[in-house]
């Protein structure tokens, strides 16, 4: 089957091999479509489908393309005559690929590729600047200070304040996934190791007041009528389990439950806080937006513009729950990727 569509999936993010995971459930819908493995130094192979179909535990084991880079760059391979034409379905997550430096060369080029915009993008990837646009429009957020890079002796004392101001705090990076870096902060025995690990990431990070409660979140699709919300699924920590990349990914520590088990007033208050925030950002697309349900209401986490499309991914998860087939929906993104690009909607956002 010919295909003008072209799955580009890898990266160098930390986040590199859920994206492969992911291209591997997409390239399974979309039989005949191209694979292009983008390499951690930025080279693009043109992967066959069924070599990446191949790969066993993508969670675990870095992708290795077999053969030289077709490729030196990703900007080449999108000058190439491979790409005219060509509709691009973005299997990527975290670093160039979600915080709109990939998006700005497809729109440099006026190619179709699914998502949101550059700006919305890199909006959304910043979560200190994504919890400001939500907010203004009415989410609510829990209290926040940003922490730059710094020496371990700097960050012990600025993580001894925050412990000081509150009991329990979430740090994570500011610009970049959750799933690898996030750090609890609960009493003062943690500061030392806390400080090294803070120090060693090089990343700057935001660190939120921990808000206790249930931890939702929702998916948000473009769909004819504007942005819809999809079911709400639940994370539920098994006792001593995180939501990190082991808890995610790797079955350690956390269950999902899709559809969450709220009452009708709160799944709805759930997907209206999900379809604002895609809102607030600008988003196009989907996305999946994070939130906690505290006694005290629905409190914003975050939001992600190129969320995870493995078998066992939220978005699929809640596909299924409404109803609604992944096939269907990855046909309806390419319409939308192409229809951007034709003008046949607002310029890329």
């Amino acid at each position: 089957m010919v295909s003008d569509v072209v799955i580009l999936f890898g990266g160098g993010s930390s986040e590199r091999l859920v994206s492969v995971a992911s291209a591997q459930n997409v390239s399974a819908h979309l039989p005949g479509a191209a694979c292009w493995f983008l390499g951690k130094t930025g080279e693009v192979f043109v992967t066959a489908p069924e070599v990446l179909a191949a790969h066993a535990r993508p969670f675990e084991a870095e992708f290795v393309p077999k053969g030289p880079a077709d490729h030196p760059t990703l900007a080449a391979a999108l000058d190439s005559d491979a790409a005219k034409g060509a509709t691009f379905f973005l299997a990527l997550h975290g670093g160039e690929g979600e915080n709109g430096v990939t998006q700005q060369l497809f729109e440099q080029r006026r190619l179709a590729f699914t998502g949101s915009g550059s700006k919305a993008s890199a909006d959304a990837f910043d979560k200190a600047k994504a919890r400001a646009l939500a907010s203004a429009k009415g989410a609510k957020v829990a209290e926040a200070r940003t922490l730059p890079q710094m020496s371990v002796d700097v960050a012990k004392a600025a993580l001894a304040s925050l412990l000081a101001a509150h009991p329990r705090w979430v740090l994570k990076p500011q610009a970049d996934g959750s799933s690898h870096g996030l750090i609890h902060l609960r009493e003062p025995e943690q500061l030392d190791a806390a400080a090294k690990a803070l120090s060693g990431f090089h990343l700057d990070y935001l660190a939120e007041v921990f808000v206790e409660g249930r931890e939702l979140t929702v998916g948000v699709v473009d769909d004819e009528g504007g942005p819809a919300a999809l079911p709400v699924s639940e994370v539920r920590l098994i006792p001593g389990g995180a939501f990190d990349y082991a808890g995610k990914y790797l079955g350690k520590g956390t269950e999902e439950i899709t559809p969450a088990q709220l009452t009708a007033e709160e799944a709805a208050a759930a997907q209206a806080l999900g379809v604002l925030t895609h809102r607030a950002l600008g988003c196009a697309g989907y996305s999946r937006t994070d939130m906690i349900l505290s006694p005290r209401g629905l409190v914003l986490l975050e939001i992600n513009t190129l969320p995870g499309m493995t078998k066992a991914s939220f978005i699929p998860q809640q596909l299924a729950a409404a109803g609604r087939s992944v096939k269907d929906f990855l046909e309806r993104q390419l319409q939308l990727a192409r229809a951007r690009r034709d003008g046949n909607r607002s310029s890329p956002r």
